[in-house]
């Protein structure tokens, strides 16, 4: 395999925002995309339906309430974007451009009360959010 090669497949995403591509996205541009590619499992408001639930009250999970919602349980804000950049929406991985990602992204953020509605969310602003559950895991980092 070519270094070339190598690159189309190295997505990979650090908590501090390396491996960020340009782009930028809202809430509102969110919002349609996720009900066009990703309501139809996740619920119409992230409850869940096949697949699991994306919103949730943002207190971290506990043996009473195990949520693994976005609000309750992601560490990284970063984490986000990377996982649906790899994995959704499932029939079509990595179909979404990066302005859509940050828009699903900015859109799941604001629906967990963690961002604003009309906040924009980019390579520079989204390693600046503060996950509720930031504290509730032990970080491991590999530089590069």
């Amino acid at each position: 395999m070519s270094h070339d090669d190598v690159a189309k497949w190295d997505l990979t995403i650090f908590p501090d925002g390396r491996g960020l591509p340009p782009g930028h996205g809202t809430a509102k541009e969110g919002r349609q995309i996720y009900e066009r590619q990703c309501a139809s499992c996740h619920g119409d408001e992230g409850q869940g339906a096949t697949a699991e639930e994306l919103v949730g009250e943002p207190t971290p999970p506990s043996v009473d309430i195990p949520s693994k919602a976005i609000g309750s349980y992601w560490p990284f804000a970063t984490t986000i974007f990377d996982f649906i950049r790899r994995s959704m929406p499932p029939a079509a991985p990595g179909s979404l451009s990066a302005d859509q990602i940050y828009a699903v992204t900015a859109y799941l953020l604001a629906a967990n009360k963690i961002i604003g509605d009309s906040d924009e969310i980019n390579a520079q602003t989204l390693p600046k959010i503060r996950m509720p559950n930031r504290d509730g895991f032990i970080p491991i980092d590999v530089k590069k």
